[in-house]
């Protein structure tokens, strides 16, 4: 249990970093939040648990198919902010718009045989 709460500290660590420089710089902040950073401590946190490298491959693999179904979220919801629309309801709308986008993303992929 000392391990999750490691990674959980770390992890926490990082996001936290993030939103304190977003508030002095916002397009540094934003470059701390596009990195991969989650994933790649997934990554790390799966190979230092001894997963098997077929398995950290399907998450990689599957982190990215996941990644692009939610890019529109980023264009949505300034959009919304800079027209008016509260921060509450534009999240919930990006948000929205994205578990739409991952539904149809799995749909669609499953046709072609991928799975994810």
């Amino acid at each position: 249990m000392t391990s999750f709460w490691l990674k959980a500290i770390i992890s926490g660590l990082l996001v936290a970093a993030a939103s304190a420089l977003a508030k002095r710089s916002p397009a540094f902040g934003a470059l701390i939040v596009s990195l991969p950073l989650t994933s790649v401590l997934a990554m790390i946190w799966l190979w230092r648990d001894q997963t098997p490298p077929a398995d950290i491959a399907s998450f990689v693999q599957s982190t990215l198919w996941y990644i692009l179904p939610s890019l529109p979220m980023f264009l949505l919801i300034p959009l919304l902010l800079r027209r008016g629309v509260a921060f509450w309801p534009a999240l919930v709308a990006g948000c929205g718009l994205t578990i739409l986008l991952y539904l149809a993303t799995t749909a669609l992929l499953s046709r072609f045989g991928v799975r994810i």
